[in-house]
């Protein structure tokens, strides 16, 4: 650094010094960010060249670091975790919000009347269940299927950014309201007017769409998801 720009800082700091301001939060914030910042693209890239079977084996060791979890009032009622189910090397990846009664009762995502039409939509892609991964916001079934609330969110929404994380999918599908507002940390957002359009999650393209429980309460929408998963479908080169 030149001895002039440093004479010009000395004189900003002097200047904020005779003012009383003895430190600057926005320096000290990109500091941190910038420094954050190589740390999460190197375990993005390490994370981007796992093999499936190295994906497997690190979903596997998330579900024994879940444990027998306690970590919210979830659990004082649920029968079962629901961790997540499909394939560690998924292209497509579907995050709902919390598991209903059925998936309570089996441990796993999606398998109740909305998972059946969920399952049908994944075939009318030309995939399988097997073929893709399926996940939930909440590992755990809140009471007469409510919606999760906030502290539960905050508790469990680690686990799945995690599988996405190992997995790392060309396309997230998010699932309803509550999985698009936590993974882009946005409360404002709405389904209707959100869906159809890719966002960014972590690198990774976002889209939203209607989850399938209310598809199954308005079934002239099901149209609006086969428009969504065909953009899924021509942003991976399935189409």
């Amino acid at each position: 650094m030149s001895s002039d720009r440093v004479g010009d800082i000395r004189s900003v700091l002097e200047f904020y010094e005779a003012m009383g301001i003895d430190r600057i939060p926005v320096t000290l914030v990109e500091a941190k960010s910038s420094a954050r910042a190589p740390q999460r693209q190197r375990q993005d890239a390490a994370d981007a060249a796992l093999t499936t079977d190295e994906k497997r084996e690190r979903l596997a060791a998330l579900r024994e670091e879940i444990g027998d979890c306690a970590r919210c009032k979830l659990s004082e009622r649920r029968t079962k975790i629901v961790y997540g189910d499909g394939d560690p090397g998924a292209r497509i990846m579907f995050i709902g919000e919390g598991p209903g009664k059925e998936e309570d009762l089996q441990g796993l995502p999606f398998v109740g009347d909305a998972g059946m039409l969920l399952t049908r939509l994944i075939e009318k892609m030309g995939l399988g269940r097997s073929d893709v991964y399926i996940a939930n916001i909440v590992k755990c079934r809140p009471p007469l299927n409510r919606d999760p609330e906030d502290d539960e969110i905050a508790t469990c929404r680690g686990f799945v950014e995690r599988q996405a994380s190992i997995i790392r999918p060309e396309v997230i599908v998010t699932l309803g309201r509550i999985a698009l507002q936590t993974l882009l940390d946005n409360p404002k957002l709405r389904i209707t007017a959100a869906r159809g359009k890719f966002y960014d999650y972590k690198g990774i393209p976002l889209m939203p769409t209607f989850h399938p429980a209310y598809l199954l309460r308005n079934p002239g929408d099901k149209w609006k998801t086969w428009a969504d998963a065909q953009k899924v479908m021509e942003r991976i080169g399935m189409k």
